[in-house]
């Protein structure tokens, strides 16, 4: 039996792929803040999840972690689907510091102990460390200015782990999930005013495909590939006017 840990399960998107993944027989590991939520989905399939507790800005999230990876007896996928962000002209320090401790040291404290796992485990088959990014790393955005780097250094982390593990031959793939907008509690009812907007049942099985795949990045979807794409093209003197709002 295969097995897959997903930080960030409690809702939105990390709950659904959880959810997929036990259906299909998978034994699967969940943690978030919220346990209540994290029993809803050990209630529907007892026999293949087990959850556990853990706040990512916490101290002890490393040892959480490395438990709940015991409890299941292995881990084949790490999928890092927690992440917070706002809009936030005003520069609200608390909520900037609250987007930087979840995303950036939150993120990192998880992939740098399942790199280690992976590292330090005589593992036969590939394993494999998946974080949900977000397109929005593409380009500095002016009122999400944590969220928008935030997501800049997780690719660029992840893209660090992917040359440092092939110099180091840990048998580990990285993949990088970049959605564009999904409809979830993130978007804070804003999706009506939002392009593009996804909705789960349709975003889920794009990124389990990217996953199972072993997809180096993912776009999600080929809209959002193509936007991006433009965006890069962008020149700074011109990108400072262009008027953006997550």
């Amino acid at each position: 039996m295969r097995k897959i840990i997903i930080i960030g399960a409690s809702s939105g998107i990390g709950m659904r792929i959880a959810t997929d993944f036990a259906r299909l027989g998978w034994r699967v590991g969940i943690a978030a803040r919220r346990v209540d939520r994290l029993k809803t989905v050990k209630d529907l399939y007892p026999a293949n999840v087990e959850y556990a507790e853990i706040d990512v800005t916490a101290a002890d999230a490393v040892e959480r972690f490395l438990n709940l990876i015991e409890t299941i007896d292995g881990m084949d996928i790490l999928l890092y689907a927690a992440g917070c962000g706002w809009s936030n002209p005003e520069l609200d320090l608390t909520d900037d510091l609250q987007t930087i401790g979840v995303n950036v040291t939150g993120m990192t404290r998880i992939v740098n102990a399942a790199y280690k796992y992976y590292r330090d485990t005589a593992n036969v088959s590939r394993g494999r460390i998946a974080v949900i990014t977000s397109i929005a790393g593409t380009k500095g955005i002016g009122p999400c200015a944590a969220y928008s780097a935030s997501k800049r250094y997780q690719w660029t982390y992840l893209q660090a782990l992917d040359q440092l593990a092939h110099q180091q031959h840990v048998n580990v793939g990285l993949t990088d999930i970049r959605p564009g907008f999904i409809d979830t509690a993130l978007l804070k009812g804003r999706s009506d005013k939002l392009p593009m907007v996804m909705s789960i049942d349709y975003a889920a099985p794009r990124i389990e495909r990217a996953i199972l795949r072993g997809d180096r990045i993912a776009t999600i979807d080929s809209r959002w590939a193509v936007v991006t794409g433009l965006w890069r093209l962008v020149p700074n003197c011109i990108w400072r006017h262009i008027g953006l709002d997550f």
